[in-house]
């Protein structure tokens, strides 16, 4: 069964955290002067958000590319409603716009990603979710 990995550190002398995969990161960060956030980076929600709309991008691509279809435009706003305490996302609201290089209607392309949109099945289908707290490794020998 395949499975991803994302390891996440803090930043020295910032409130930030670097998340890596493999070769590419990206910094994770409360609003500045927010529990200490210094702004330099996306928070939780908007990276789910993020998520979710780039992974439906990549799934239009791999939809196109299945059905012989050439892409031009592609354009994705995301809008997750949140409540409660703890702050929870309660809906997720996904507008695309699609062009195809002839012309011609891209729904086709549209309903394939839709149906295999890893992030969005996943987050209508809920996931369990753990936490555990680790040891941290002991400090280098000098």
């Amino acid at each position: 069964m395949p499975a991803i990995t994302v390891s996440l550190a803090n930043v020295e002398g910032t409130g930030a955290a670097m998340g890596w995969a493999g070769s590419h990161t990206l910094v994770v960060d409360r609003p500045q002067d927010r529990a200490g956030g210094t702004g330099l980076g996306f928070n939780g929600g908007e990276l789910l958000a993020l998520a979710l709309g780039g992974c439906f991008c990549n799934d239009l691509r791999y939809a196109a590319e299945a059905l012989g279809v050439a892409l031009g435009r592609i354009g994705v706003s995301v809008t997750l409603e949140l409540s409660g305490s703890p702050l929870i996302v309660t809906s997720a609201r996904m507008s695309v716009t699609c062009e195809t290089l002839d012309g011609s209607s891209p729904g086709r392309v549209f309903d394939h990603a839709t149906a295999n949109c890893t992030v969005a099945n996943s987050l209508r289908q809920g996931i369990a979710v753990s936490i555990r707290m680790d040891e941290p490794p002991p400090p280098p020998v000098p």
